[in-house]
């Protein structure tokens, strides 16, 4: 009788022992894929966040170059009327995420910063005044758009739309929060909004 009490205690000790190992790999296995899937989503959030801004400027051209042809030949003058659109923001595929299982926290790390994403452009000519003998090209018409889009380019810093785009950017950010938030876990975006605040905005640049 004491033997067969003494082989249930340790029989119980045993699976005490083996229900609690079981129990923890099954607790890490669930936080893993946990983390797994939350990043999965996170990552669905963390698109291209732009902010639009619509630009409308008159650029005047002159030809300054060959100086002796123009003397000789006329010069050539245009006016363009550009309309724009210019596409600012993060691109936060580029952040960094570091999942602490333990904690049941996602660390974001390695804020990028803001850039021109795209533009799209139009141009209008108006008052186009060309040498008597010295008309315009293909080659030039390419010249002066190319010059025409630069100078729009030029604008967007002073434009306002990066530090529009760092609004943009940390309001997804809360997105991503209440996401993980929804099966208990965390985000930890400190060095986002340390970054953020670091980045120096347009008035400042």
């Amino acid at each position: 009788m004491e033997y067969l009490f003494i082989g249930l205690a340790a029989g119980s000790i045993v699976a005490y022992i083996v229900f609690s190992r079981f129990s923890k790999s099954q607790k890490s296995a669930r936080a893993n894929t946990q983390s797994v899937v939350l990043m999965e989503k996170i990552r669905s959030v963390c698109k291209f966040i732009t902010v639009e801004g619509d630009f409308s400027e008159i650029y005047h051209y002159t030809n300054v170059k060959d100086k002796w042809m123009n003397l000789l030949l006329g010069s050539k003058k245009a006016l363009i009327l550009i309309d724009a659109k210019a596409y600012v923001g993060f691109d936060l595929t580029k952040i960094k995420m570091h999942p602490e299982n333990g904690k049941k926290t996602i660390h974001l790390t390695g804020f990028p910063e803001p850039e021109l994403l795209s533009i799209e452009t139009d141009f209008k000519y108006y008052d186009k005044k060309e040498g008597w003998a010295n008309p315009f090209t293909s080659s030039d018409l390419t010249e002066i758009n190319r010059e025409a889009k630069q100078h729009i380019v030029d604008k967007v810093p002073q434009s306002g739309l990066f530090d529009e785009a760092r609004k943009q950017a940390l309001e997804t950010v809360a997105l991503m929060q209440s996401v993980v938030e929804t099966i208990g876990w965390k985000l930890d975006y400190t060095a986002l909004e340390e970054a953020t605040k670091t980045l120096p905005s347009e008035k400042e640049a």
